[in-house]
């Protein structure tokens, strides 16, 4: 193996090895980022596809339970309110649940002060966002000055005072849940009972929330609650209830690939290179070949294989590294946020997928195939100037 081979080698691992770190790490920020939001969201969600909210006695409850797969239901009610504590105030989303929310969701395991406590006694409580409580300055200990929830009445409000065109609610906040900022500044967690009393229905709900029992696919579970529901209702999975942030987390992942794509490519010109000054040493072992009876084809399958055997080994060798690095990581989180503020988690994170690392091995191998390509096909060429 002569220098410039060994240096295409290297360059190629080096590549390889910075994809699978790469594509690991974004694995990792993923699966971190997904979770949270997998906390928040239930396994499937139905909501009506025209209008805001729907009676429970037109939904077939016993029938979606009765599905294989469905393991608990649900009944949600969702209210934009205005909420007051002290001289501040904050436009909320106040979501009403019932008592399976615990068991559909994950919230209560991010609770980040207080408890998951949606009644103490006859007492309704409140479960406010992180965002929410700062932005108030709330104090779940605070039993002096509780929290005010404002929903406008329906319908036409007669009365000159503005006080007339809301309904009004004074409760504690029993907890402070962390989950992601975009829910923290905006979400109240309530139970669904303040949230119909405030509201002026009976049992009406904005959605209904199902857990699908461990083991079954959600997606089959989906279209038979779809088939079932028809048209008037749309069933979401977790997917599509986060399509646009799934949709924006796979493209950020693609397009760092072909980035890095572009870097093994630059480095595979070593294997052009390695080849051709491979091809001008051994032009007298070529001419030999050809003597002794060997077709060019033959000659140029030698030299195409000799560039395959170095992308192959450099592909191999980056697989290794990068999957031992991923391990350090895992292991031992060596390298570590550096920033300021306050996080979920204190090194990268780091998920091994194996279709990645398939993806890359055969992707890399196909840039070495075409950087070996170029060289053995001008064999021709070198074996014709040498002949003259």
């Amino acid at each position: 193996m002569n220098v410039l081979t060994f240096v295409a080698l290297i360059g190629v691992s080096f590549g390889t090895m910075a994809l699978v770190v790469v594509l690991s790490v974004f694995n990792g920020f993923e699966n971190v980022i997904l979770s949270l939001f997998n906390s928040f969201n239930p396994d499937i969600e139905v909501r009506l596809r025209e209008g805001k909210s729907f009676h429970m006695d037109e939904f077939p409850a016993e029938e979606v339970l009765n599905i294989p797969g469905v393991l608990y239901l649900g009944e949600v009610y969702e209210e934009t309110a205005l909420l007051v504590y002290r001289d501040r105030q904050h436009i909320v989303k106040l979501r009403g649940v019932d008592e399976n929310y615990q068991n559909i969701t994950g919230l209560d395991t991010m609770i980040v002060e207080g408890d998951f406590q949606l009644y103490t006694g006859d007492h309704q409580n409140l479960i406010l966002g992180q965002g929410v409580a700062y932005v108030l300055g709330a104090n779940i200990h605070d039993y002096l000055n509780p929290l005010t929830i404002y929903v406008p009445r329906r319908g036409r409000v007669s009365g000159i005072h503005p006080a007339q065109a809301f309904n009004a609610s004074s409760n504690y906040a029993a907890g402070v849940f962390g989950v992601q900022a975009e829910f923290d500044m905006e979400y109240v967690i309530a139970p669904i009972s303040l949230l119909r009393f405030l509201s002026e229905y009976d049992r009406q709900v904005t959605s209904v929330m199902l857990a699908i029992e461990p083991g079954f696919n959600p997606r089959i579970v989906q279209r038979e609650i779809d088939s079932l529901l028809g048209e008037d209702f749309l069933v979401r999975n977790r997917f599509q209830q986060e399509e646009f942030l799934y949709k924006v987390m796979q493209s950020e992942k693609w397009a760092i690939f072909f980035i890095l794509t572009f870097i093994v490519i630059i480095s595979a010109f070593n294997i052009t290179g390695s080849l051709t000054m491979l091809v001008l040493e051994k032009r007298k072992d070529i001419g030999i070949l050809r003597s002794m009876g060997a077709s060019l084809a033959t000659v140029k399958r030698i030299f195409l294989f000799e560039g395959m055997m170095v992308s192959a080994a450099g592909a191999l060798a980056g697989l290794l590294l990068g999957a031992i690095v991923a391990w350090l990581q895992i292991q031992f989180g060596l390298i570590t946020i550096q920033a300021e503020g306050t996080f979920i988690i204190d090194a990268y994170p780091v998920k091994v997928n194996l279709w990645d690392f398939i993806l890359v091995f055969f992707t890399v191998s196909f840039i070495g195939f075409l950087a070996s390509f170029l060289p053995a096909n001008k064999i021709g060429d070198f074996v014709t100037a040498n002949n003259n």
